[in-house]
């Protein structure tokens, strides 16, 4: 199971908001969720920062990282640790 998660910094507030996007069986799913989500993020032209992650439900690490300053996307090679950016 995996969890699509968005998270927004907005302008005065300490704290990001965290919104779950939901749940999917199929991981591929989730990242497509999360895809959409930050094309309707870019659609309100807002200036504050948003990042989108997918994750195992209840994992602390994400398979899957964007955000709202770039179109890069990036993957965790869990067997270096390090992020790896997704080919366009």
């Amino acid at each position: 199971m995996f969890e699509a998660v968005q998270f927004v910094e907005f302008h005065g507030v300490p704290e990001p908001e965290e919104t779950p996007l939901g749940d999917f069986e199929i991981e591929s799913d989730a990242v497509e969720s999360a895809r959409e989500a930050r094309a309707r993020f870019a659609s309100t032209g807002s200036d504050d920062y948003a990042w989108w992650i997918v994750r195992k439900k209840g994992a602390r690490l994400a398979n899957f990282i964007s955000d709202s300053k770039s179109e890069r996307e990036f993957v965790l090679d869990l067997s270096s640790g390090e992020l790896v950016e997704v080919p366009s």
